[in-house]
């Protein structure tokens, strides 16, 4: 009986441990935002393929060792990015995000700054395998990431454009690893430029309590609700432009259908972000408005469905 009771208790400490692991590895992945990432890791690779190297052979593009560092560093640096976002905004999200906040809070801080060091030091080496150039920008956005966190979210105009341009960097390491500049590059930026902003600003509405707290003085904080909608609803109509100028390039090809469709959505974001102001409803505005991004990355497939084919047949 004693050797039965044993091997149950063992059995049982085993699962516990198991447990444990399992769940602070939820929590990392909680902290790193592993879904944003990986969607972002799709959006390069799609972008290489379709955007920025749309001649080369998808074998070619698939089995570039460089491009393939320069994401990886990209990952490594975004993760650590979150770590010190998180690291600072434990009282925000304490507020604003409770439940997400107990699942980031298993893992220790003391291991989260480990492992922010950690990724840093491997975000530099793997862009060194690239170029002394990649080796320093990707020096350059963890710097920008840490100001931003340090200190430019904790003000209006300058939190907004650092948050955008920090989002937008991994594809800015990809564009320039390629030197493809086009109109069409240009103007899928200004889109993307354009949404993100959107989205910055419906993520600072959403989170005015939590920034009270932390003395950050977001656009909402400092000129109010109301105006924020309004610059939100202008920088709507701004997005018709660069969407009208896709729907004239014959390059986007199937692409054009997802434009299509991003219009009457922004138009329903508009109405219901003037319907409503409470704490819901921007979180429901987020997420259309992640739906939207997740869409486009998706899209990129369709700028030309025969590309697709042709590259498969030719790997």
């Amino acid at each position: 009986m004693d050797l039965l009771e044993k091997a149950k208790e063992n059995t049982q400490q085993k699962q516990k441990e198991e447990a444990s692991i399992f769940i602070k590895l939820l929590s990392l992945f909680s902290v790193v935002r592993g879904v944003n990432i990986l969607i972002i890791v799709i959006a390069q690779y799609l972008a290489a393929i379709f955007i920025f190297a749309p001649r080369r052979g998808l074998k070619n593009v698939l089995l570039d060792v460089e491009l393939y560092f320069i994401v990886i560093a990209s990952v490594c640096v975004i993760a650590s990015g979150y770590i010190i976002n998180n690291f600072y905004d434990v009282k925000k999200d304490l507020i604003n995000k409770p439940q997400k906040y107990k699942l980031d809070n298993i893992v220790s801080q003391k291991l989260k700054l480990q492992l922010y060091f950690a990724l840093n030091f491997l975000g530099v080496i793997f862009g060194f395998f690239v170029s002394w150039r990649a080796a320093l920008f990707f020096s350059a956005y963890i710097f920008g990431i840490w100001l931003y966190s340090h200190k430019l979210k904790k003000h209006s105009i300058f939190g907004l454009f650092a948050a955008v341009s920090l989002s937008i960097a991994p594809f800015f390491a990809v564009f320039v690893y390629y030197k493809n500049f086009s109109n069409v590059i240009f103007t899928h930026a200004c889109f993307l430029f354009f949404i993100l902003t959107i989205r910055e600003l419906v993520k600072e509405l959403e989170s005015i309590k939590g920034d009270i707290v932390q003395n950050y003085v977001t656009i909402p904080i400092k000129y109010g609700e109301r105006f924020t909608k309004l610059l939100i609803s202008i920088i709507v109509l701004m997005t018709l432009d660069p969407i009208y100028f896709l729907w004239k390039y014959p390059e986007i090809g199937a692409m054009k259908y997802y434009f299509y469709f991003a219009v009457p959505v922004l138009g329903f974001f508009t109405v219901k972000l003037w319907r409503g102001q409470s704490n819901k409803n921007y979180i429901q505005l987020h997420i259309l408005l992640k739906i939207l991004i997740v869409l486009g990355v998706f899209s990129l497939a369709l700028i030309d469905t025969s590309v697709i084919i042709n590259r498969l047949m030719n790997i």
